[in-house]
């Protein structure tokens, strides 16, 4: 086919049904082929963009006319624009280009917020193909202190300095308040399989063995030993051996009444409901304790559990442990384990937690994300989230709220 003439409509008004379907019945009759189209409705303000050719014999004149004829007929605005085809043929040259999501997570998005995320992007020298909401509409009267907003960029293009990409994102996330992700877009991102978590402080908001360490009367000696480890200043092993230790003597019927109470991390369940819904399997991959890994896993839904047993004789915990310490590098072991079982690709998973001793699976995992966790663990991880419950993974996966407004 001989092209003749490019154009670009515009097209912008108050939506209501019928407009995209009557403004494409004139193009079809004129036979005109449709390079692209776009549109998008805010608030109830409609903008549609459509690149159409038409073939050397026809009249671009007619098929103009038409369309404002129309425009005028539903008070909408017009405007063409045509396109040299140089310029069409540079344009189509950049789809190549490398693509990225951006990710932006708060309590509720600010204009800062969007001025330095988009900052960043134009100083490296990217395109913003589009932005959208994930999260749904808020109304202006809520004061749910548990609100959350998020809006995804799709970019294009070859950034000047990666590593500085993501340092300008923690910093701007650090002084907005916001969560930052910065991801490539490609096949594995958009088909994540296999979730795993850590389970406390990431799952739950405690630390179980600081819990089991109160009611033996340990609780600063067991802290201050966690938190060390937590920090990365001590060996985890060593640290878990010291801990369990301390709680030598201790009965076990004190464990069901810690598990029946355990504080579930906002969104937790949420999560969960959405990841076993789409068929996503999921784990808990934890230095803390097996029996309440397994009283979450048939609380939540949750397909694999492994973590630490407590030996226990004559109904009393000995103060030992059975069978290998589940540490950081055993941890990413099993998510590389786990990965093969299912068949997926490392790149398909996602791993979640908090601690020093998350860090090699979560730089093992596809997408890696430090949940509220420390410093240094922020600082070595992929991606992390800081300002709302553990549901935002949704959001870095890609999910929008009206694809799971129902559960």
């Amino acid at each position: 086919m001989h092209l003749n003439e490019i154009i670009l409509l515009n097209i912008t008004g108050t939506d209501h049904p019928g407009i995209t379907s009557l403004l494409t019945d004139i193009l079809a009759s004129h036979k005109v082929d449709v390079l692209d189209v776009g549109q998008s409705v805010i608030h109830d303000q409609l903008s549609l963009g459509i690149l159409f050719v038409h073939p050397k014999e026809k009249e671009a004149s007619s098929i103009l006319k038409d369309l404002l004829l129309k425009a005028y007929e539903l008070d909408i605005n017009i405007k063409f624009t045509p396109i040299q085809r140089d310029e069409y043929e540079s344009w189509v040259a950049q789809q190549g280009k490398e693509r990225y999501i951006i990710t932006l997570i708060a309590r509720k998005i600010t204009s800062v917020q969007l001025a330095r995320v988009s900052e960043v992007i134009f100083k490296q020298g990217l395109n913003i193909d589009t932005i959208s909401r994930l999260t749904g509409r808020v109304h202006l009267n809520k004061s749910d202190a548990k609100t959350k907003a998020s809006v995804e960029f799709s970019v294009r293009g070859t950034p000047k300095n990666k590593a500085l990409i993501r340092e300008c994102f923690i910093k701007a996330a650090q002084e907005t308040g916001a969560d930052i992700a910065f991801q490539e877009d490609n096949i594995f991102r958009r088909n994540r399989r296999l979730v795993c978590f850590d389970m406390d402080s990431t799952l739950i908001q405690t630390e179980v063995i600081v819990e089991l360490a109160k009611l033996a009367g340990v609780g600063e000696e067991v802290h201050e030993i966690t938190e060390q480890a937590m920090q990365g200043h001590l060996d985890f092993n060593e640290s878990f051996k010291k801990r369990i230790a301390l709680l030598k003597g201790l009965d076990e019927s004190v464990m069901k009444g810690i598990a029946e109470n355990l504080p579930i991390t906002e969104g937790a369940e949420r999560l969960f409901q959405v990841l076993k819904k789409y068929g996503y399997k999921t784990a808990i991959l934890s230095g803390g304790f097996t029996y309440f890994g397994e009283y979450l896993k048939r609380k939540l839904g949750i397909d694999y559990v492994f973590a630490n047993n407590l030996e226990i004789k004559d109904g009393k915990l000995t103060g030992r442990h059975i069978g290998e310490i589940v540490n950081g590098e055993i941890k990413a072991e099993l998510l590389k384990k786990l990965a093969f079982k299912e068949d997926i690709h490392l790149e398909q998973t996602v791993a979640v937690g908090d601690g020093a001793n998350d860090l090699p699976m979560l730089n093992a995992a596809g997408l890696g994300i430090a949940f509220h966790a420390k410093p240094k663990v922020k600082e070595n991880a992929k991606q992390s989230i800081s300002t709302i419950g553990l549901d935002a993974v949704l959001y870095l996966m890609g999910f929008r709220d009206r694809e799971i407004e129902d559960l």
